[in-house]
């Protein structure tokens, strides 16, 4: 494996009882600065493939290493799970605090850090992405597009060094979209990104891949090419 990646499997495996196989030897790597799309029909092994690379799964066989080591057993990815930021596809899934502050703050009080700095973290966080005021909202209250908004707050919040997003244009207008992309594109993380908003991944993405039965697939691709 090449230790300069980030991110990297090999011969990755993973079959559910009756979906059958969904990834088969899949080979990948994520360097830093790239913004990888990653694409396919809905249960080809997308979120899989992250829940593997977040240790919420474990491979039937295969190899993960992250930030240059074996990534096996529950201990292992406690310092990947602080390291890379995990976008839930629903928002709902992520949110859990009485307000929006808390939830923003939970990740960097989980790192150690005090509740004054957690706090100030998250208020810059929410600044950051266009949603201060929001800090004593009830977030179950919330819209759809300011829930993933407040989630992706909560994952920033923590400093990551690679993101992975699912689905994170869902559920947005297009203005709270369009500050979504914004931020993405100025964020120094690399990035995996699931998606089938192809113009979105247009603006965003440096490198397309493909999970099409059970393989990962690089491809190049741009608008008129999807649409054709």
């Amino acid at each position: 494996m090449n230790k300069t990646a980030l991110l990297e499997v090999s011969g990755l495996s993973y079959r559910y009882p009756r979906r059958g196989v969904v990834l088969d030897a899949v080979d990948f790597s994520l360097h830093s600065g790239e913004r990888v799309a990653l694409t396919g029909a809905n249960g080809a092994g997308k979120t899989t493939l992250f829940h593997l690379l977040m240790g919420l799964k474990k491979a039937k066989q295969g190899d993960i290493l992250a930030f240059g080591e074996a990534r096996r057993e529950e201990p292992d990815f406690v310092e990947v799970r602080g390291k890379v930021g995990f976008l839930f596809q629903d928002p709902d899934d992520q949110l859990f605090c009485p307000t929006v502050i808390e939830d923003v703050a939970f990740g960097p009080l989980n790192l150690g850090k005090s509740r004054e700095e957690a706090m100030a973290i998250a208020s810059k966080t929410l600044e950051s992405l266009g949603m201060a005021g929001f800090e004593e909202r009830v977030t179950h209250q919330l819209s759809g597009g300011e829930k993933r908004m407040i989630t992706l707050a909560s994952v920033l919040a923590m400093e990551p060094e690679v993101l992975l997003l699912d689905e994170p244009s869902n559920a947005l207008d297009s203005k709270a979209r369009e500050r979504l992309l914004t931020t993405l594109q100025n964020l120094p993380q690399a990035m995996i990104i699931i998606s089938h908003d192809d113009s979105f991944l247009e603006q965003l993405a440096t490198r397309w891949v493909r999970l099409q039965d059970a393989s990962l697939v690089d491809y190049q691709t741009s608008l008129s090419a999807v649409s054709a």
